[in-house]
């Protein structure tokens, strides 16, 4: 049976879920549900709240069922064992290019702007929101939505206190973005290997916010894809696109035209893996309170060596707490719209 007996409306769980992302977001901006839990690599997901709404976060787990932070747990590299000795696998490439990890936070043509959230504990991924609305990104002509698989490569930080010395900004305070090119739909959530291309520098409010291009190895074109002169050569006017896009996103919402660094020229791959490495060791220091992350959330599992490390039992107390917020939450808004709800149990 059911935690909640609901009159007139479906029970919470699955249906009360879809009627949810229906009736917040509306026919217009249609939200696609997220895929279910499901094994990547070594991770799996798992939603929390409705989707469509300010209440939704995609927590990571181990495949042990351990909970940890996208931002904070998982290697930057798959061969690497950073600091808190856990064995990663070294993807298969054609040669001995780097290769990371990516969190996907937007699938390619879609709207949603999703993204990690890096003033929550552990870190899930969210929909971000602007004066009390959830953020959609507008159709920039002829795409629709995000026209890459949008993420975050994770231990790395955009240090906010940091001037960087080729575009005379300091960082953005996030991960440092990525641009997967290829040709596959990603899911939200799913973890993936890439390879990096290059990279361009978006200047946003006299921020630097580095956007990596990069392709999974998995991707049937890969081997053809090293450096970003391959992107043109395989891939024309992609890069012109992603320029264009990355210009005008904001325009619909009344803002004017985003700037770049370098005058919009895209770097090679030797610049963006310096920028990697100088963004990876600005997270070392934020995880080991030798810079000042201001709300930045460092709780982790698994950096054992970091002061902010908690224990797998405090972690799975995060999640439940944020469980039973939510419940809390779908009670006060169904009371609060004259619906009669019998409580008889909630289940633990």
């Amino acid at each position: 049976m059911s935690a909640l007996r609901l009159l007139g409306l479906p029970k919470l769980g699955l249906p009360l879920r879809a009627a949810g992302t229906a009736a917040r977001v509306g026919r217009s901006r249609p939200f696609p549900p997220p895929p279910p839990r499901r094994a990547m690599s070594r991770y799996i997901t798992e939603e929390r709240g409705l989707p469509g709404s300010d209440q939704y976060r995609l927590y990571f787990k181990t495949t042990a069922g351990h909970y940890i932070s996208p931002f904070h747990d998982i290697p930057l590299k798959t061969e690497s064992k950073e600091e808190n000795g856990i064995p990663t696998k070294k993807a298969r490439t054609s040669d001995h290019e780097a290769v990371f990890n990516m969190v996907v936070e937007v699938p390619r043509w879609t709207n949603a702007k999703m993204e990690i959230a890096t003033k929550e504990p552990l870190n899930p991924i969210k929909q971000d929101i602007k004066k009390g609305k959830l953020r959609y990104v507008a159709n920039i002509f002829p795409h629709k939505g995000y026209i890459w698989n949008y993420g975050a490569l994770p231990q790395t930080w955009e240090d906010p206190h940091h001037k960087d010395t080729t575009t005379n900004c300091c960082g953005d305070n996030d991960p440092i973005d990525v641009c997967e090119i290829g040709s596959k739909v990603r899911a939200r959530g799913e973890i993936i290997q890439v390879k990096i291309l290059g990279i361009l520098a978006l200047i946003d409010e006299d921020e630097t916010d580095w956007k990596l291009i990069a392709i999974s190895v998995d991707d049937p074109e890969a081997s053809k894809f090293h450096n970003i002169d391959d992107v043109r050569k395989h891939k024309p006017s992609y890069l012109e696109a992603t320029l264009d896009w990355f210009r005008l996103y904001k325009v619909p919402d009344g803002k004017p035209e985003n700037k770049f660094a370098f005058n919009g020229e895209f770097k090679d791959k030797d610049f963006a893996l310096q920028v990697i490495e100088s963004v990876h060791k600005h997270w070392k220091a934020l995880l080991h309170k030798k810079a000042d992350g201001g709300d930045i959330n460092c709780v982790n599992v698994q950096v054992c060596d970091s002061p902010f490390c908690c224990s797998e039992e405090e972690a799975r107390s995060i999640v439940q707490s944020v469980r039973d917020r939510n419940i809390g939450h779908i009670l006060v808004s169904y009371i609060s719209s004259g619906t009669n709800i019998e409580v008889l149990k909630i289940q633990r």
